[in-house]
């Protein structure tokens, strides 16, 4: 039996960033944090998309503004950063939500050999680089108020590797998982700020996420990646950190898949 349960935690007087909020995982996300009673900024490089999210917010009731961050861009990330502490006080929790495959987004047909450089540089830019850029600006307030958590979305691509073509999602992703979840929470620890790394398999935003193969014969649901990543942002959640997950219907332990599988 599948759990589409929504679990219920108290975010009531926190302030939440989630970038990428627009849509997908992003507005979940701020969609769940808002329902337990956090303060939630969405950012997203979609105008349009953002503030309409940020209002149906308002609309049921919740506590929300929506702000156009390109996480590849530090002074607009900072700008968000001023504003959200101008507008809420704090910064309590911060999740990574932006990012997508180059290839994917950037509609990308070349193979490695022949991936144009812009689109590498896209691909690290916003998977990597933003994420970084975000906790960067946000640390500081965080350490004032000694208090903070910080979440980083992997993915299964980080574990398993893309084929060339996704390499630098799947760099992108590995670096998020092991070394930037490993040194935010070891340099937080000191300020009470954790950091931990939520790396799902395939879920069900996407059609295509359903012909991905898992040990559990199916793709997650998207409450299911929404449910750990707000525990491991709650109190009961209080003595995790450095710590990647993986959400992933046990897809990186199944034993051999052909080169055609992992394509899917």
């Amino acid at each position: 039996m599948i759990s589409t349960r929504k679990l219920d935690f108290d975010f009531k007087g926190k302030t939440a960033i989630v970038t990428g909020a627009a849509s997908g995982m992003g507005k979940l996300t701020s969609e769940r944090f808002a329902e337990c009673g956090a303060n939630v900024v969405l950012t997203d490089v979609n105008p349009e998309a953002v503030e309409a999210a940020a209002a149906e917010i308002r609309a049921n009731g919740g506590n929300a503004i929506g702000l156009v961050v390109d996480v590849r861009d530090f002074e607009q990330i900072e700008a968000a950063k001023n504003k959200t502490i101008e507008t809420y006080g704090s910064i309590d929790i911060l999740v990574n939500c932006a990012g997508g495959a180059s290839v994917r987004v950037n509609k990308i047909k070349e193979p490695f050999k022949d991936f144009p450089l812009w689109a590498l540089d896209w691909g690290l830019d916003v998977n990597l680089k933003g994420p970084i850029y975000f906790t960067r600006s946000v640390i500081g307030q965080m350490i004032e108020q000694k208090s903070g958590v910080i979440i980083y979305l992997g993915s299964i691509a980080g574990a398993e590797g893309g084929s060339g073509a996704s390499c630098d999602y799947s760099t992108a992703k590995a670096g998020l998982m092991y070394g930037a979840t490993k040194s935010i929470a070891q340099y937080g620890a000191p300020y009470g700020i954790r950091c931990n790394c939520v790396s799902p398999g395939p879920v069900l935003t996407r059609e295509a996420m359903g012909k991905m193969s898992t040990l559990l014969n199916r793709a997650a649901e998207p409450i299911e990646i929404v449910n750990l990543i707000t525990y491991l942002c709650s109190d009961e959640a209080s003595f995790i950190t450095g710590s990647n997950y993986m959400i992933d219907g046990g897809r990186v332990c199944m034993p051999k898949r052909s080169y055609a599988d992992m394509q899917k």
